[in-house]
C-alpha cells in the first residue's frame, strides 16, 4: 500500500462530511486506517446524495410494482412496458446546489446526467423535462439564477437534440438561497434490449468510454449533501462543466454498441464519478474489481487517484465488455471521436483494488461501501395540522382578482423560458408546452406518451401527508386530461435538513400521502432522487425549503389522433365541470395573491378524495377516448376561473360561465378542489355524456358556454367582464418585465 498519504486527522475527516461514528465504521471495515483515496471513496460513497442514508428507510414504503413495470427502483431509471415490444425509461434528478453555485453549468450538467442515466439503459432519449423553484422574483440574485438556468437547459438540451417539452416553475422566498433544478428525460427502447449495471465474469475488460477525466466536479456528492454556508462562491470548482455535443456523440456511440452482443454491464459516472459507477456495478453484481488509473484518460497533468476517482467530469460511462470484443468497441468509439481505454477488469475478490504508478493505492472491501452504507432512522415529529381558517373573505371584484392571479409569478405564461428551449426537435413532439401535460409521439408508431411534473409545496408544507397524495393525484390528473393512461412515475424529493425533525417529519409525511395515491390510482413510483439539506445560511436567504416532493409522471395513449388540449375548440360549445365541488379555500393563491394569507394562516389544503379521483380520471380519460370530449383542462392553482381562463388563453375563445353559484363567489371560481376537470362538450353529445357520468356515479355540472372575445362571469347583482386581450397582457406580461433583455 502507498504511504504517499498525508495522514488522516479529524478534521480531514469532518472535511469529508463523515461523523466521527462513521468513520469509526471505517475503521472496522477496513481493519485499519484509510489513506487519503479509501477515505475519499467512502465519503462519497456514503453522503446523502449516494447512500440515501436518512431517507432509504421509508423510501421502502413506496409502491413500486405494477405488471407494466419492467424495472424499478435501483437501477439507472424505471423502466414501464408499452407494448409492441417497446418500453419507456424514464427518471428525475436533482441538481439544485450545483445550479445555485453556477447556475448555467449546474442546470446543463443535470440535463446532462439525467440523460446519461436513460441513455444507459439502451434507450434513446425522447424528451427532457423539468421541474424549477426560484426564490423571489425580487430577490437581488434571483434574475441571474433564472437567466442561468434556463440558458443552461436550453443549451444543453437543445445542442444534444432532445426536445424539452414541459415542466413547472414556481417562486417563493424559501427558495431565495436555494433553488430547486430538477431534470426528467423520458427515453424508449426495445423490451429485448434493455442494459443493467451489474457487473460479471470474472477477468472481463472494464472500459471507460466518452470524455477525459478532470478536476472538475471533485466533492460534487458531498457539496450536495450539506446546507450552503456563507461560502457558497467559495465552492464553484465542485460544480461540473459539460459539453453536449460531445454526450450527443455518446449517446449515439452507446446505442451503437448496443445494437451489438458486446456489452455485459453498463453505467454512467455520475454522482461521484468513477468511484460510484465502479462501486455500483461490482456490489450489484457480486464481484471485485482492478482499475490501473494510469490508463484513465486525463485532461489535466499530475492528477492523483484520489482526484480522478472523485472528478465528476461529465459525458463519460463504465462498461463491463465481453472477452475479446474491446477492439470492436474501440472502433466505434473512435469513429466517433470518443476516448476509449480498457482499464481494469472484473475479478472474485470482492474488493476495489487501485493501482497507480505501480502502487496500490487503494484495497478495501466492497461490501461496505454499498450494502453496509449507514442507515438512520432519524427522529421526526409529525406536522401540526393547520388551523381552519377562521374567517374566509369573499371576492369583491372577480375580473380583478383574475388579472391579478394570471398574472401573479406561479400563473403567468412561461413562454419566455419555453420558447428558449427547442421542443420540437425530433418532430414527435405532438402536444407543446402549456398544456396539461406535454404529448411525444413514439417514432413511427400511432401510440405517443404523455408526460408531467408536479408538486404543490405550498400543500405540502401545511400538511405533508395530504401535500404527497396531492403531488401523486396532480400529476396522475394531468396525464389524464390529455387523454393517456397513467403508467408509473419517478420522484425528486427536495427536502431540508433531515436532522431537525421537523424536517424529517415533513419526509415521512409526504412519503405516507404519496404511497396512498400511488396505491389508490395504480400510479407507482419506479426511480427517483433524493435532495436533502437544501438550507441557506448564505446573506439573504432563508432558513428550509417548502418540502418539495417534485413527481415526474409518465403515461400512454394508444392513438395520439385522441389526445385531448386545454384551448377551447369554437364557439357555443357547452362547458362543463366534472368531479365534485366542495369549495375549500385553504392554502388557495387567491388568498396569497389577492390577501395577503399564506403559510400556516392560510388553514388546511384541499383534500384529495382518492377514490373519487380514481373514478372521476377514469370517466374522463373514457369521455376523451370515444370523442365526446372537446376540450379538457384540469382545475388546479387558481381554481375553475383560472382553469378556463387558461382554455381560452389557449385558443383565443372566451367564454360565459352563468350558472348559480356553489358557495361564495371567491368558493365557486378560486377554491382549489382537488379532482375536477372543466371540459367542453357539443350539444349533440351532452345526453349521453351525462347519462354515461350518471351511470358511473360522477358529477357533471354546467358552467356555462365558449363565446368570441370575452370571459363573462354572470352573478345575480352584476356581471364580471374581462377582454381577452386584456387577459393575455396580464398573463404575458411577469417573464418579459421581470428579465427583461436577458437571454
Amino acid at each position: 500500500m502507498s504511504s504517499n498519504t498525508p495522514p488522516i486527522t479529524p478534521q480531514i475527516v469532518a472535511d469529508h462530511g463523515l461523523t466521527e461514528e462513521e468513520y469509526g465504521r471505517v475503521l472496522k471495515a477496513l481493519g485499519r486506517e484509510p489513506n487519503l483515496t479509501e477515505l475519499g471513496i467512502f465519503s462519497v460513497m456514503w453522503s446523502e446524495h449516494c447512500s440515501y442514508k436518512s431517507s432509504r428507510i421509508h423510501l421502502k414504503k413506496l409502491p413500486t410494482k405494477a405488471p407494466w413495470v419492467i424495472c424499478g427502483p435501483g437501477e439507472n431509471a424505471g423502466v414501464v412496458d408499452i407494448g409492441d415490444g417497446q418500453a419507456a425509461i424514464f427518471k428525475m434528478e436533482s441538481h439544485n446546489h450545483p445550479s445555485y453555485i453556477e447556475p448555467y453549468q449546474g442546470a446543463a450538467t443535470g440535463v446532462g446526467g439525467i440523460l446519461r442515466d436513460v441513455f444507459t439503459m439502451g434507450a434513446r432519449p425522447v424528451a427532457n423535462m423539468n421541474a424549477l423553484r426560484f426564490g423571489r422574483p425580487d430577490h437581488p440574485r434571483m434574475k441571474h439564477l433564472i437567466s442561468g438556468v434556463v440558458r443552461g437547459i436550453g443549451g444543453y438540451g437543445n445542442c444534444v437534440g432532445v426536445p424539452t417539452v414541459g415542466g413547472e416553475v414556481n417562486f417563493h422566498e424559501s427558495y431565495d438561497g436555494n433553488i430547486l433544478v430538477n431534470a426528467m428525460t423520458v427515453g424508449v427502447a426495445q423490451t429485448d434490449r434493455i442494459f443493467y449495471s451489474a457487473a460479471s465474469g470474472v477477468g472481463n475488460p472494464i472500459v471507460y468510454v466518452g470524455s477525459k477525466t478532470g478536476r472538475d466536479g471533485i466533492h460534487g456528492a458531498t457539496m450536495a449533501s450539506a446546507d450552503f454556508a456563507e461560502d457558497s462562491e467559495e465552492k464553484r470548482p465542485t460544480v461540473q462543466v459539460g459539453d453536449p455535443f460531445t454526450e450527443k456523440l455518446l449517446i449515439e456511440a452507446c446505442l451503437e454498441l448496443m445494437a451489438s452482443d458486446a456489452i455485459v454491464a453498463i453505467q454512467d459516472m455520475g454522482a461521484a464519478g468513477l468511484t460510484s459507477s465502479s462501486v455500483e456495478m461490482a456490489s450489484k453484481g457480486g464481484v471485485g474489481l482492478r482499475l490501473d488509473m494510469d490508463k484513465v484518460p486525463q485532461r489535466e497533468t499530475g492528477m492523483t487517484a484520489y482526484e480522478m476517482m472523485l472528478s465528476e467530469s461529465q459525458e463519460r460511462m463504465l462498461m463491463v465488455l465481453k472477452p475479446g470484443k474491446e477492439a470492436f468497441a474501440e472502433a466505434i468509439f473512435r469513429k466517433w471521436e470518443l476516448d476509449f481505454a480498457v482499464i481494469g477488469e472484473v475479478t472474485d475478490t470482492g474488493r476495489m483494488v487501485l493501482v497507480h504508478h505501480g502502487e496500490t493505492v487503494c484495497d478495501i472491501p466492497l461490501a461496505p461501501l454499498a450494502d453496509d452504507a449507514p442507515l438512520y432512522d432519524r427522529p421526526h415529529v409529525p406536522t401540526p395540522p393547520c388551523a381552519p381558517l377562521a374567517s374566509v373573505p369573499d371576492t369583491k371584484d372577480i375580473a380583478a382578482d383574475l388579472l391579478t392571479l394570471i398574472g401573479s409569478p406561479d400563473l403567468a405564461s412561461r413562454r419566455w423560458i419555453w420558447e428558449q428551449y427547442d421542443h420540437m426537435v425530433g418532430a414527435d413532439t405532438a402536444q407543446r408546452p402549456g398544456g396539461d401535460a406535454a404529448v411525444v409521439r413514439v417514432h413511427g408508431t400511432r401510440k405517443a406518451l404523455a408526460m408531467s411534473t408536479d408538486c404543490t409545496p405550498r400543500y405540502c408544507f401545511a400538511d405533508p401527508v395530504e401535500g404527497g397524495k396531492q403531488a401523486i393525484a396532480e400529476c396522475w390528473r394531468n396525464i389524464t386530461a390529455v387523454g393517456a393512461t397513467p403508467l408509473a412515475t419517478t420522484d425528486c424529493m427536495n427536502f431540508a435538513n433531515p436532522q431537525r425533525p421537523e424536517i424529517m417529519g415533513q419526509f415521512v409525511g409526504c412519503i405516507e400521502g404519496m404511497a396512498q395515491a400511488c396505491t389508490a390510482l395504480d400510479f407507482p413510483i419506479v426511480s427517483g432522487n433524493v435532495s436533502l439539506y437544501n438550507e441557506s445560511k448564505a446573506t439573504g436567504g432563508g432558513s428550509a425549503i417548502l418540502p418539495t416532493p417534485a413527481i415526474g409522471g409518465v403515461g400512454l395513449l394508444d392513438e395520439v389522433d385522441r389526445m385531448c388540449t386545454i384551448g377551447f375548440k369554437g364557439t357555443g360549445d357547452i362547458i362543463l365541470l366534472i368531479g365534485d365541488r366542495k369549495g375549500d379555500l385553504g392554502q388557495s393563491l387567491w388568498l396569497r395573491e389577492c390577501h395577503g394569507i399564506e403559510g400556516r394562516e392560510a388553514g388546511p389544503p384541499p383534500r384529495v378524495d382518492l377514490a373519487r379521483e380514481r373514478a372521476t380520471g377514469d370517466f374522463v380519460r373514457e369521455a376523451i377516448h370515444c370523442g365526446a370530449i372537446t376540450a379538457c383542462h384540469d382545475v388546479s392553482d387558481g381554481g375553475i376561473l383560472i382553469a378556463v381562463a387558461e382554455m381560452a388563453l389557449a385558443s383565443g375563445i372566451g367564454a360565459m360561465l352563468d350558472q348559480p353559484l356553489h358557495g361564495t363567489a371567491a368558493q365557486s371560481y378560486f377554491a382549489e378542489d382537488q379532482g375536477l376537470y372543466v371540459v367542453t362538450v357539443r350539444d349533440a353529445a351532452l345526453i349521453d355524456l351525462l347519462s354515461h357520468a350518471e351511470a358511473k356515479g360522477v358529477t357533471v355540472a354546467r358552467l356555462g358556454r365558449t363565446i368570441a372575445n370575452r370571459l363573462i362571469v354572470e352573478l345575480p347583482e352584476s356581471d364580471h367582464v374581462v377582454a381577452l386581450a386584456d387577459l393575455r397582457a396580464a398573463h404575458e406580461g411577469f417573464f418579459p418585465k421581470l428579465m427583461g433583455d436577458e437571454l
